[in-house]
């Protein structure tokens, strides 16, 4: 095709000017690309650290004031006042959530020693009922906890201070409320809206009933549901404990409601940078703009000339667009390329793993990218061939 090769010869011929103007694509796509490519991995991180939460219902005391009856009426303890879940509060969520199961769940932070002359440490502790262990958390190594002198240790607290099934951790100041064996060691859960198991310890409730004199008043209540919706667990429980509205018992937070919010929030940030590199890529597009002005300027008596020998108006804009093309298909291909390079370095940095780059949501954002490039670059060069177009070919002769 004779425009073809006339607009790639006009290329050539102004190599700087057209490599700037690619310069100004190839930033565009990368900004754009990369801000997805790490928006996408974010969400992908965060879906990993919380995908074994997103079937739980958590209960908690009510704490937004206001000293109203405990759900056992008059003389029964007010959950809210004492900032505890009371037996008898626990007993109303495992009737209305049943079949699922309600996990009621103790926890506290103490010193602690691991071995003879180490360092004091402090630690979060969580005690639940041994039954319900293995429908929170799974074990990289040993056994579940059977008896009320053995505890179990998130993965990173055992290899922070080098635990091992079969470790000894002495409990309290110089070791007051006695020493626990380790028996087994917690897979890492990551973010968790019920319970954080990677940096904590998890004993026994009669072994913390009796070392922190607590008598079933629970600081929350984890419920897995593998029954039912999420939402209506939540309402239920809601409607049967909070009976009062100026009386509240219990906070009652619906995780898979959480994610979404997450995932929600996640995604407005990712809309946003992406506008941000929208922005270099429409600074881009003024520039080919430009250049293509200045391209129609330079040409107006060739112009002339072609229209004078019979070449149609179709033809002479099909030129010059054939130019705008080549920039932004050249220029958004390299910057497509550089962002898959720029999202490695990013996710990282800022993640610390690149296992997230390479997937289905990147992949279009690349190409949403390099498209947005090539579509600006097209049309940037619309109006600029228009214009060369119906130029009167009398008047573009007679141009110097």
């Amino acid at each position: 095709m004779i425009f073809w090769e006339i607009a790639k010869r006009n290329i050539r011929i102004h190599m700087l000017r057209s490599t700037l103007a690619m310069l100004g694509i190839v930033i565009g796509v990368v900004a754009i690309a990369s801000m997805g490519i790490l928006g996408n991995s974010l969400v992908s991180t965060v879906s990993d650290s919380l995908k074994s939460v997103g079937d739980s219902v958590i209960v908690t005391p009510y704490s937004g004031g206001g000293g109203g009856m405990g759900s056992g009426g008059g003389g029964g303890g007010s959950s809210s006042a004492s900032l505890k879940i009371t037996d008898q509060d626990y007993q109303q969520i495992k009737r209305v959530v049943a079949p699922n199961v309600a996990t009621p769940v103790y926890t506290t932070s103490d010193h602690m020693k691991i071995g003879v002359g180490s360092d004091d440490i402090v630690a979060t502790m969580y005690a639940l009922p041994a039954a319900d262990v293995p429908d929170i958390m799974k074990l990289q190594a040993g056994d579940y906890n059977n008896g009320n002198s053995g505890c179990l240790v998130g993965s990173t607290f055992a290899n922070d201070h080098n635990l091992k099934v079969g470790s000894r951790i002495s409990i309290g100041s110089d070791g007051s409320k006695g020493t626990l064996r380790v028996t087994g060691i917690i897979e890492e859960r990551g973010m968790s809206f019920d319970i954080s198991t990677d940096s904590a310890l998890v004993v026994t409730p009669e072994w913390f009933e009796n070392a922190y004199n607590r008598n079933k008043d629970y600081d929350e209540v984890v419920v897995k549901v593998k029954e039912g919706d999420t939402a209506t667990i939540k309402t239920t429980i809601e409607k049967q404990l909070n009976k009062h509205k100026d009386a509240k018992v219990v906070s009652v937070t619906d995780s898979k409601a959480t994610l979404a919010s997450i995932y929600s929030t996640f995604g407005t940030v990712t809309t946003f940078v992406t506008a941000i590199g929208g922005i270099s890529m429409l600074v881009a597009g003024v520039s080919i703009f430009n250049i293509m002005m200045m391209s129609v300027n330079e040409r107006i008596k060739e112009i002339g000339i072609m229209r004078s020998i019979g070449t149609q108006k179709r033809e002479v804009m099909s030129m010059f667009i054939y130019e705008a093309a080549i920039i932004g298909v050249v220029g958004s291909v390299i910057g497509g390329a550089l962002s898959v390079l720029a999202g490695y370095a990013i996710s990282a940095l800022m993640l610390g793993t690149t296992k997230y780059l390479f997937t289905t949501a990147n992949a279009l954002s690349v190409g949403e990218g390099v498209s947005f490039g090539i579509v600006i670059c097209l049309l940037c060069g619309i109006y600029p061939a228009w214009q060369a177009a119906n130029l009167n070919p009398i008047d573009a002769l007679r141009h110097e």
